[in-house]
């Protein structure tokens, strides 16, 4: 057999397509990796995608998030459905990889060909996501995932681009966390689809569930009819599992039924093909010039800093340099 290289971008699609896990790895590294390939990459999945829902899971750290997200597969597998994993772990200082902690937590799935595991590595990217985790989520999508959970790395109250990504989104929480509902209050309680108390056998869960309702009450949540329902799990042992993947159905067909599934998967694509065009043009002004570019930028930092010229004058120079014209506010 020949061997492959990245070349083979539709050979690698076709075979992620038939579910070989090596084939989903390798376009997911070319994604990581910023492959030369990824343009192409990217096109050879976009008519595969589209079809799996995908379910952001999020909380400060310690509230159990990877072993909910063990017994969510589990429960999500006893359906019959096929699940990837994406999750996004601390970075090593040394290597920029994933530590590989969620990883190790999800042993129980390791050989069940149904289920792909991956560990990102968040690089320093802030949210709790790697950069690189839309792109991912497209390649587990088009491999014929039925359902892609993201678990993000666990910052605590930054953690929120996560929405942005997700069909539905799961906020953790857990009794006896200390600050738990107060993360909750930087952000997560506008962005939660479902709320998960977990660790309930705990004392202090049913305290920390009638908080979370009174705070989800007076939060500045969208006007758009649903109501987050609060779920209360003993992810450890089992427990609450059914009902939360009730509620993730539940939520997903009123998504269906409202037509706030579309709006949310086209803010989506809007939010990557901008930040596409963005980083295109960043890229576009470092090139102009090597050396001379960046000097060029320097000089406008130091006028600006010297008062002889004004921000917003300095960043229309450098988009004229760029070949894009300035727009004013």
């Amino acid at each position: 057999m020949p061997p492959r290289t990245e070349a083979d971008v539709p050979g690698l699609v076709e075979r992620a397509r038939a579910g070989e896990a090596r084939a989903v790895a390798r376009l997911i590294s070319l994604v990581e990796d910023e492959s030369p390939r990824l343009r192409e990459v990217t096109a050879a999945l976009a008519p595969h995608t589209g079809r799996a829902q995908v379910l952001g899971l999020t909380g400060a750290p310690g509230v159990g998030k990877s072993t909910t997200t063990n017994a969510l597969v589990r429960e999500l597998r006893s359906a019959g459905k096929r699940v990837g994993i994406l999750a996004v772990d601390p970075s090593s200082p040394f290597s920029g990889g994933a530590l590989l902690g969620d990883r190790i937590r999800m042993q129980d799935h390791a050989g069940d060909k149904d289920v792909y595991i991956r560990s990102m590595a968040s690089r320093g990217h802030l949210g709790g996501l790697a950069w690189s985790t839309p792109q991912a989520v497209r390649v587990l999508d088009a491999a014929g995932c039925d359902v892609v959970v993201v678990e993000t790395v666990g910052v605590g109250q930054s953690e929120v681009e996560v929405a942005g990504l997700a069909d539905t989104t799961l906020v953790l929480l857990a009794p006896g966390m200390g600050d738990g509902i107060q993360a909750a209050k930087a952000g997560i309680l506008e962005v939660g689809d479902v709320y998960v108390v977990n660790k309930a056998d705990r004392d202090g869960a049913d305290q920390v569930r009638r908080d979370l309702r009174s705070m989800v009450a007076l939060a500045d949540r969208p006007d758009d009819g649903w109501a987050p329902p609060i779920v209360k799990t003993v992810a450890q042992a089992g427990e609450g599992l059914t009902e939360l993947v009730v509620e993730i159905e539940r939520h997903h067909a009123w998504l269906r039924e409202t037509g706030e599934l579309q709006q949310r998967r086209t803010r989506r694509a809007r939010a990557e093909v901008e930040a596409i065009a963005l980083a295109s043009m960043r890229r576009t002004w470092a090139g102009l010039g090597g050396r001379a570019g960046r000097a060029g930028l320097d000089e406008l930092a130091a006028a600006v800093a010297a008062g002889e010229t004004d921000p917003w004058a300095a960043a229309d120079r450098l988009l004229q340099q760029a070949g894009a014209s300035p727009q004013h506010a």
